[in-house]
């Protein structure tokens, strides 16, 4: 498998790329001069908080610190990570130990999250925080997709739920614009009750801006 081709970078340091991809229990085995990627992987987990960080930051203006707290947990968890290893296909390039191999390593969660952050350290060291924000922000984006219709930051439910106590009441959500490039939209959106504009709201995505209108709308409703 072409690793680099997958994960749509290639290094100019292959020695950053190997070792992020060498398990501790394959450098135990080779025992002195080969390094794992606990020390990528170290790094790699604070690289990763601090673009999540970053975009929650900018994307979600008006959420506070307990809030955005958890969307990034949901980002950078074992299991989100984990899952984002598998779509790269780096635990079938992985160098494990024999007892490691045997056991299924490849598929386990804890590896593939590791081996994930240990690849965006890898990619940081070789040519800066700008390649390691493009290879990791399109995941970010694509797992918040989902995060905004699951988790208690979920402002459309609640606004629908509350309109709904009153069924006369009709609510809309209208994109108003977009811009930007394509790898870096940004879309307008108001959300209407009954033709009158009760929220506005920006985002990366038409779900994101959506969520942003519908809590303006609870803000005015005192409900946030």
């Amino acid at each position: 498998m072409d690793i680099e081709k997958n994960l749509k970078y290639t290094f100019k340091n292959k020695e950053l790329l190997s070792t992020a991809l060498t398990h501790s229990s394959y450098s135990n085995e080779k025992k002195k001069g080969t390094e794992s990627n606990e020390r990528l992987e170290f790094l790699g987990d604070s690289v990763l908080s601090i673009i999540t960080s970053e975009y929650l930051f900018k994307e979600y203006s008006h959420q506070p610190e307990g809030e955005l707290t958890k969307l990034r947990a949901a980002l950078v968890c074992e299991k989100s990570l984990c899952e984002i290893s598998r779509e790269l296909g780096i635990g079938e390039c992985l160098k494990l130990g024999h007892g490691e191999e045997h056991t299924g390593g490849r598929q386990r969660p804890s590896i593939l999250a590791d081996a994930f952050e240990a690849m965006l350290a890898a990619i940081y060291l070789d040519s800066g925080m700008d390649s390691a924000r493009s290879f990791v922000l399109p995941f970010i984006k694509e797992k918040l997709k989902n995060i905004d219709s699951t988790s208690a930051l979920d402002y459309k439910t609640t606004l629908q739920e509350i309109i709904q106590q009153n069924p006369e009441e009709q609510l809309e959500y209208r994109l108003t614009g977009e811009s930007g490039p394509d790898h870096d939209k940004r879309f307008e959106v108001e959300v209407l009750l009954n033709s009158n504009i009760i929220g506005r709201g920006e985002g990366h995505s038409k779900k994101a801006a959506e969520q942003a209108a519908a809590k303006e709308a609870l803000k005015l409703m005192g409900e946030v």
